[in-house]
């Protein structure tokens, strides 16, 4: 009789052991599957939110198996009002709630919500309940546009050249300010002066028929207001010049420069490799200047004093700003490009003076470029100098006005010792001869500036 009740009690045992090992066999297998995951579903909620209860608030929602359900809630302190419940009948693991504004039962007057959004699961973890997640935010009513007005600007801007506005902006939840054009560039304007006033310099590319420019500032809310920038528009024409390339050249200077790329230009023709020197090279190096140029500090600007420009003394100008040129060879148009800046030349390894004070902000080899600095001065406004034989100052170095920087020389794309000078706006390329001009530089940004003042402190 014991040894009857042992080995039923051996057999339960044995039975007791293969249900465990059974248990956590399946436990293994099944509770790490997607229908047993354990994380809630991901609610993309900021703590506070600006709303102008015009455009719809916005909500993503994930989950790494599926949603089942989602559901949303306004309060105003004393109501509450379901603003949202979504069933998923299909498996969906993303979703964008989209939270529009009541317009019955709750008090707006406050101009604070408090918003609510909770979301469930299809898991089966929690006892076949779903995994949970729950978010709350504060929301602040805010349905007043930001406070935009012109308030001076250059009288005109040319092709190929610049202007300044100065312009108010307000609004005490303001977020973005730009200026936007018709070509896709949106300029950055500087604080000026007073709190609430802003300066900024524009610039028409030399490639672009029509020049626009419109203050366009949006705050948290997502209220925008938009203000036309007046300024009459002078069209300019530039230099067309066709140039031919002489096998001398291409084996010298184009061969020479081809040897920096040496994978891109190994297999190329010799009008291959003058196109790609010319334009795909240029494009890139242009690319390195746009990079750096395009920055704008955001110190308060009170004054804005500049010299005209006037890098090399006792220069003659041997190219000019915004020739069109096109390339041939053996008779055939290869590659064309536009010159923007203007060659200067006087002796061999001439010095080049910074002119005005200013920030190094690049001093290194640019393909085409040379030896190649770019100092910037505030505003946007940038100075280049290319070819350079010698630079003597690096990244980083203040100048002051008229620092000896570098000295000319025949370095990248140069048959001559000369000095290639360039003005930039914000990475625009901009015509050198207006920064040059004592009487432009008067009429267009000293006197905007000043008349500004004047306007603010009425």
């Amino acid at each position: 009789m014991r040894e009857k009740q042992k080995g039923k009690g051996l057999i339960r045992a044995i039975l007791l052991v293969l249900a465990i090992w059974g248990i956590v066999y399946w436990s293994n297998k099944t509770l790490h599957s997607p229908m047993f995951e354990k994380n809630p579903p991901k609610i993309t909620l900021p703590n506070t939110l600006y709303w102008n209860l015009q455009s719809p608030l916005t909500i993503p929602i994930e989950d790494d198996s599926s949603l089942k359900e989602i559901t949303a809630y306004l309060s105003d302190g004393t109501h509450q009002v379901e603003v949202l419940k979504q069933n998923f009948l299909k498996k969906s693991d993303h979703f964008e709630a989209k939270i529009d504004a009541p317009k019955l039962g709750l008090d707006l007057k406050n101009g604070i919500l408090k918003l609510t959004v909770s979301a469930i699961d299809n898991s089966k973890w929690n006892f076949f309940k779903g995994n949970q997640a729950r978010k709350q935010a504060i929301i602040t009513i805010d349905e007043t546009k930001p406070e935009v007005f012109p308030l001076i600007s250059s009288y005109g801007i040319t092709k190929g050249g610049a202007g300044l506005a100065i312009f108010k902006a307000a609004d005490k939840n303001l977020e973005k300010l730009t200026i936007e054009t018709n070509f896709g560039k949106e300029f950055k304007p500087t604080p000026f002066y007073k709190k609430g006033y802003y300066a900024v310099l524009l610039a028409w590319p030399i490639t672009e028929k029509r020049f626009s420019a419109k203050i366009v500032a949006t705050d948290k809310a997502g209220n925008k207001t938009r203000s036309r920038l007046s300024f009459f528009l002078k069209n300019k024409k530039y230099r067309e010049s066709t140039i031919t390339a002489k096998d001398s050249f291409i084996n010298g200077k184009i061969t020479d420069l081809a040897e920096d790329r040496p994978e891109q230009t190994k297999d190329l023709t010799p009008a291959q490799k003058l196109d790609f020197i010319n334009a795909t090279y240029r494009d890139e190096n242009n690319a390195v200047i746009k990079k750096i140029a395009t920055k704008v500090d955001q110190n308060v600007l009170e004054n804005f004093s500049l010299q005209p420009f006037y890098p090399l003394k006792n220069g003659k100008v041997v190219a000019s700003y915004g020739d069109h040129r096109y390339y041939k060879y053996h008779d055939k148009v290869i590659s064309e490009a536009y010159h923007l800046g203007i060659d200067l030349a006087s002796t061999r390894r001439a010095d080049i003076l910074s002119t005005n004070p200013g920030v190094v902000v690049f001093a290194n080899y640019n393909g085409i470029y040379g030896n190649n600095l770019i100092i910037y001065h505030g505003l946007g406004l940038y100075s280049l100098f290319g070819h350079c034989s010698q630079i003597n100052v690096q990244k980083g170095d203040i100048v002051k006005a008229w620092d000896v920087v570098a000295q000319t020389g025949a370095t990248g794309l140069a048959l001559g010792d000369h000095l290639h000078f360039s003005i930039l706006i914000q990475g625009i390329f901009v015509r050198p001869a207006e920064w040059m001009d004592s009487k432009w530089m008067q009429t267009n940004i000293t006197d905007v500036i000043e008349g500004a003042k004047k306007m603010i402190d009425k």
